[in-house]
């Protein structure tokens, strides 16, 4: 039976548990995306965020639960019809759904644009033909993460932040409709932080793509998200817009320490302070 997709949803897991060595790691999830919606997932080392999104993007494998698909390649479409994403052949999930994993390796002997038309292998035939529309789609993504003049420099050339945005480039090279990325501004400075961040929401709201993505930062969270969903000890805890979801009392339980937050004045968004080790009552009566 394929898995119930809600109307205008991209992308749903349901009733995902996922096991390492016998052992669920991930409890009973379920994970919604949509288009022009960036759904962040947040939690405590191990908590499954990381888990749960290479599941989505078949690179982890469930024990149980459901993945639905929209139907078509343009999963933008507000009339399509749902697929069991499980049940796709590797080539057409990858005409759909995208990742950009963590700690990908540095190629050596590849230019940039070597790299990005990695990302049109789901799109080609045998021998690498019958690919029409690779060479715009391949240009389109150079400019939209800003590498196209880097585009004839070799790969090992570049630094950490222009690498992630070929990576990035050759996931948009793929022209799917949905993006997973999984801790996209680690080891990354501040500016290419902002950079890269910036890009991500500007997919979302000029080319409609739904995102979800792994943070740490939960600043970065709620200054980027849609939606925000809550991961600890496997287990979905939350989820919701991040002023529902991003409470001192939630952010504290579930991270073990005293958090705050509040409203930047300059730009609106929520921010959170770590105070300290988050006390029981009886702690603090008895310390």
């Amino acid at each position: 039976m394929t898995p119930h997709l809600p109307t205008g949803a991209a992308l749903v897991a349901d009733g995902v548990s996922i096991a390492y060595d016998g052992v669920d790691v991930v409890h009973d999830a379920r994970l919604e995306l949509r288009p022009g919606c960036v759904t962040a997932l947040i939690g405590p080392n191990g908590s499954g965020k990381s888990t749960l999104l290479r599941t989505l993007a078949r690179l982890q494998q469930s024990r149980i639960g459901s993945l639905a698909l929209a139907d078509g390649v343009d999963t933008r479409s507000a009339d399509h019809q749902p697929l069991d994403a499980l049940a796709l052949s590797p080539r057409d999930f990858a005409r759909r759904v995208a990742m950009l994993t963590q700690g990908r390796p540095t190629p050596s002997g590849l230019t940039v644009r070597d790299v990005v038309e990695f990302g049109r292998y789901p799109h080609r035939g045998r021998w690498g033909r019958g690919d029409a529309d690779g060479s715009s789609a391949v240009d389109r993504a150079l400019d939209l993460t800003g590498v196209a003049a880097l585009a004839d420099r070799g790969v090992d050339q570049l630094s950490g932040g222009q690498l992630q945005r070929v990576w990035l480039a050759s996931c948009l090279a793929q022209d799917t409709g949905v993006l997973l990325l999984d801790e996209p501004t680690t080891y990354l400075d501040l500016r290419y932080q902002v950079e890269l961040l910036d890009l991500v929401r500007e997919l979302a709201d000029d080319r409609r793509i739904a995102v979800g993505v792994v943070l740490h930062d939960l600043d970065q969270a709620a200054a980027l998200a849609d939606r925000i969903v809550v991961l600890s000890e496997g287990r979905v805890v939350a989820e919701g817009e991040p002023a529902a979801v991003l409470t001192p009392h939630l952010l504290s339980e579930v991270w073990g320490i005293r958090i705050d937050v509040d409203t930047d004045p300059t730009t609106g968004h929520l921010r959170t302070r770590a105070i300290g080790r988050h006390h029981t009552r009886t702690e603090r009566l008895h310390p």
